[in-house]
C-alpha cells in the first residue's frame, strides 16, 4: 500500500524523528524513502537579507544572494548525505532530492510522486514559529493532496492506533488508509466517534464496523459525547493510543474559524504521530 515515502530533511531533531518513523514504515512495507531538503527561497531573497546586504555594503546584491544560496545548498547536501547513511544503516532503499523554492509548495509538489509524506511537527526554525506546530508542517497538512504523517519529537513504534471517524468523506478516506496500514503492520485498530446525538453516533459507528469487517483486523469501537476537538485528545491520553488516523481539516467551519479546525487542534495537543488523509 505504501511504496514511496517522502520525508522532510532539515537537520532538526524533529526531522530526525520523522526519518525514524519513515524508515520504520519503509522496512515493513518494503518502500523507498526519499529525503527532501529544500533551500528556502524566501530566506535567500527576502527583505531581511536584502537589508543586511545593503547595510554591509555588498555590491551587487545578487552576489550576496548567490553566496548565500551556495552555502545553503552545501548544507543541504551534507544533510542528505547523513540521511543516506541512516537509511543504509536501517536497510531501506533511499533517494535524495535537493530543491530551491517555497518550502511547503515544494513538499506538496514532490508529494505527487509519493504515497506518504512524513514531517516533524516542528522544523529547524521552531524557535521562531508560534504555537505548537511548525508553520511549514501546518501549511503542508492543509495543501497536500497525499496522506501526511506528522511526527512528535521522540520516536516510538506504534502499537495502539486510533481512527477518529465522523462519517465524513475525508474520515472515510482516512478509514481506508487506517485499515490498510494497520493490516500491513498487524496492529489492532480502535475507532472513536464523538457525537452529541447517541443514535447518530451509533449509525456512524455501524458504517465503520461494516467497512472494517472485510479486513483481518482486531477492532474496537467507542462512542463519546462532546466536542471532537476536546474529546479526541482526552481519549488518546486516557487509553494510551500512540498513532491517530483522521481526515485532514474536514470538520465544521465554525470550529475551523475559532480553533483552526479540529484537525489542527488535535495536531497541537496530542503527543503521538497523527496520520492525516484528505
Amino acid at each position: 500500500m505504501i511504496k514511496s515515502i517522502v520525508v522532510g530533511v532539515d537537520g532538526s531533531d524533529h526531522s530526525r524523528s520523522a526519518l525514524q518513523y519513515a524508515t520504520w514504515l519503509a522496512g515493513r512495507f518494503d518502500a523507498t524513502v526519499t529525503g527532501l531538503h529544500i533551500v528556502d527561497i524566501v530566506s535567500i531573497e527576502g527583505s531581511f537579507f536584502h537589508d543586511i546586504s545593503g547595510s554591509l555594503g555588498f555590491e551587487p546584491y545578487l552576489d550576496f544572494t548567490s553566496k548565500m544560496r551556495e552555502a545553503l545548498q552545501e548544507r543541504g547536501t551534507a544533510l542528505l548525505e547523513e540521511f543516506t547513511k541512516t537509511c543504509r544503516t536501517e536497510g531501506v532503499r533511499s533517494e535524495t532530492a535537493l530543491r530551491i523554492g517555497i518550502v511547503p509548495s515544494e513538499i506538496c509538489e514532490r508529494a505527487r510522486e509519493a504515497d506518504l509524506v512524513v514531517l516533524g511537527s516542528r522544523g529547524v526554525n521552531q524557535r521562531f514559529t508560534t504555537g505548537l506546530l511548525g508553520g511549514v508542517t501546518e501549511s503542508v497538512t492543509r495543501q497536500c493532496s497525499k496522506p501526511v504523517l506528522v511526527t512528535p519529537l521522540e520516536f516510538e513504534p506504534p502499537r495502539s492506533p486510533l481512527l477518529a471517524y465522523d462519517g465524513s468523506q475525508r474520515a472515510s478516506a482516512a478509514m481506508h488508509v487506517a485499515a490498510e496500514v494497520c493490516s500491513g503492520l498487524e496492529l489492532p485498530l480502535a475507532v472513536l466517534t464523538v457525537c452529541r446525538d447517541a443514535d447518530e453516533g451509533e449509525r456512524v459507528l455501524d458504517q465503520a464496523r461494516r467497512y472494517l469487517s472485510s479486513y483481518s483486523l482486531s477492532t474496537t469501537t467507542h462512542l463519546v459525547d462532546g466536542h471532537a476537538y476536546e474529546k479526541i485528545p482526552s481519549e488518546i491520553a486516557r487509553h494510551g493510543y500512540d498513532l491517530v488516523f483522521m481526515g485532514s481539516h474536514g470538520h465544521g467551519r465554525v470550529l475551523e474559524f475559532v480553533l483552526g479546525s479540529t484537525t489542527e487542534y488535535v495536531l497541537r495537543n496530542v503527543p503521538c504521530p497523527v496520520f492525516l488523509n484528505r
